[in-house]
């Protein structure tokens, strides 16, 4: 489980735009779902404007059907509107990705990438935390076969020419800048960034539980003891991660901490790479990312995401292997109790735990921590009226609650 750091921004909500920031950490995007940016607001610095456009911009695909939005849908809290494993990208479409889109929302206070002073790995964007802005992460998705799919960054740039915010681009950048296809590209993902930074919808504050923190509302009976499920160390024990409680700056929590856990979930046969029986994702170390290929012990381990907007998720895990909010928090609590639940089980009775891991890094697993700490014929953490009400407080971090 994770979280994040700070560069507010309360300008007017943009409700039209989702951001392509997260879309190298998605691993794909799909044609449906396309939402277009209305006009940006006034209230928005024109490089944060010029963002909104580039982020809705289906002409900045090899398919001239995808754009940022397409993957990070604005009225699904900038996450996707399908229930894939990964979404479809590339020149026609229909070209898998390799990891479940994540939301946007909530990456404006994510620190860079770094070990803490107990060796942690901590913050990062993507799910590996491989790179270490929001303009840096805006880059691949324009790259990637599997995503927006330009051969090359000459390719991008020629087709922002064609855009009908072209003079804007030059207007803000200097008239010769998109003679300059690596400098333009730098200037094109420095405006994603700005966008998703200025533009409140990205990260509004005012779910329920928000509104709750403030003294506005009061939570349901059932809220208030799935709260309590989650906060306590002995039962969800989700805070550990996930921290629910207000900085000492009084900040609203993220519920992430940023760090990275390895949490042994199965493996997805709906995930296409998963086809070939040698292919696993391991997160820190590759494939991915590159630079800790030789850090054995981090291999597994994925970067622990916000809680906000959880229940607007269609699939969970870095490889889309639960579709269902209820079977997460079953999947949590009873791994360890009843793996057969959620692992193959051999014929001679061997249930296949961890199986998305080859077996030299499956050591690697948190078994330590409540509520994986409890073995088989131990009741699980939480009963199932207990995860029935930790869901119902889950469902308080949504966005835009009205009461």
């Amino acid at each position: 489980m994770t979280m994040q750091t700070t560069i507010s921004a309360t300008m007017t909500r943009l409700a039209g735009a989702a951001l392509l920031l997260a879309l190298s950490a998605c691993g794909g995007s799909s044609s449906s779902g396309n939402a277009t940016a209305p006009s940006p607001t006034s209230s928005l610095s024109e490089p944060a404007q010029l963002g909104a456009l580039i982020f809705s911009d289906q002409s900045l695909s090899a398919s001239g059907r995808q754009s940022c939005a397409s993957c990070h849908n604005p009225a699904n809290a900038h996450g996707p509107t399908s229930d894939l494993a990964a979404e479809l990208g590339g020149p026609d479409g229909t070209t898998p990705g390799f990891r479940a889109a994540p939301s946007l929302r909530y990456l404006d206070r994510t620190p860079a990438f770094a070990f803490a002073k107990d060796g942690t790995p901590t913050g990062g964007f993507d799910r590996d935390g491989r790179v270490q802005s929001l303009a840096e992460q805006g880059q691949r998705p324009f790259l990637a076969p599997h995503e927006m799919a330009n051969a090359s960054v000459d390719d991008v740039i020629a087709r922002l020419k064609k855009t009908p915010y072209a003079a804007r681009f030059r207007q803000q950048f200097g008239d010769t800048i998109l003679d300059q296809p690596e400098q333009a590209f730098s200037r094109m993902t420095f405006a994603l960034q700005q966008f998703q930074l200025e533009d409140a919808s990205f990260h509004p504050y005012d779910s329920k539980y928000d509104q709750f923190l403030a003294g506005k509302v009061k939570l349901a009976d059932a809220e208030l003891r799935g709260l309590a499920l989650f906060n306590n160390p002995t039962k969800g024990n989700c805070a550990a991660c996930h921290t629910s409680a207000r900085g000492a700056d009084g900040a609203a929590p993220l519920f992430t901490d940023f760090t990275f856990d390895n949490l042994g979930v199965p493996r997805n046969p709906r995930l296409a790479a998963t086809a070939d029986p040698a292919y696993f994702d391991l997160g820190l170390c590759g494939p991915d990312r590159t630079d800790l290929t030789e850090r054995a012990d981090l291999c597994g381990a994925f970067k622990v995401p916000t809680l906000r907007n959880v229940a607007t998720r269609k699939v969970f895990f870095h490889n889309g292997a639960f579709s269902n909010l209820t079977d997460v928090v079953r999947f949590y609590v009873t791994r360890d109790t009843n793996p057969a639940l959620w692992y193959p089980v051999a014929a001679d009775g061997t249930v296949q735990k961890f199986n998305d891991l080859p077996p030299q890094y499956r050591a690697n697993v948190n078994v330590t921590e409540v509520p994986y700490n409890h073995q088989p014929g131990m009741a699980p953490a939480l009963s199932p009226d207990e995860i029935n009400d930790l869901v119902q407080f889950l469902g308080t971090l949504t966005d835009g609650y009205q009461n």
